[in-house]
């Protein structure tokens, strides 16, 4: 058994990351249209664990990432979170807050070396669920999230994600997707 087995499917997740070939595709209100946005991304995941919940095992990555629109030095999103992983019941997860007043906890079904998997979580779910502050509730509530990785053949990765968002301005549902392949910068610690 290696150093990294116990975090499963998300070992080949830690260290840290870049990708310069983001598209985020979004409500973007100044124009009133949707729209696509490339981006560039930095993300770090730290291994931690095991975190005990009474005979439940957690292992996890403590992550940070921020994307910044070409030419910009200020980023346009940042996210602070986990990702879980409990071998027992064979779930990952992630949980993450926005700094726009919005938090997600995400799961889903994996096996220890599984290279693909994908989480979801929906609104007003008590497992897996989606939060929003009142403005947000009101104006562009997130319905639904769901993200597919991939790990590749070359030691990077990809997601794809997706969020439903009911906007105030749009008539239907908004999908805004993010998608970007993470290249490793620096080995794990």
């Amino acid at each position: 058994m290696s150093d990294l087995d116990a975090w499963g499917p998300l070992a080949p997740l830690i260290g840290e990351w870049e990708g310069d070939g983001g598209q985020d595709v979004s409500f973007h209100n100044d124009e009133d249209t949707i729209a696509g946005t490339p981006f560039r991304e930095r993300m770090t995941m730290k291994p931690f664990g095991p975190v005990d919940n009474g005979s439940q095992h957690l292992y996890g990555l403590d992550y940070r990432t921020a994307a910044w629109r070409a030419g910009e030095e200020s980023p346009f999103h940042t996210e602070v979170g986990y990702w879980l992983w409990d071998a027992a019941a064979g779930t990952v997860m992630r949980c993450f807050v926005v700094p726009r007043g919005c938090t997600v906890l995400a799961g889903g079904q994996a096996g220890p070396a599984d290279r693909q998997f994908t989480m979801s979580a929906t609104c007003g779910s008590e497992v897996f669920g989606v939060l929003s502050n009142p403005y947000l509730a009101k104006g562009a509530r997130t319905t639904a999230y769901t993200v597919a990785i991939t790990v590749h053949d070359d030691g990077s990765w990809s997601y794809d994600e997706t969020s439903s968002i009911e906007h105030a301005r749009v008539t239907g549902v908004v999908a805004h997707t993010d998608r970007n392949r993470m290249r490793r910068v620096a080995e794990p610690s």
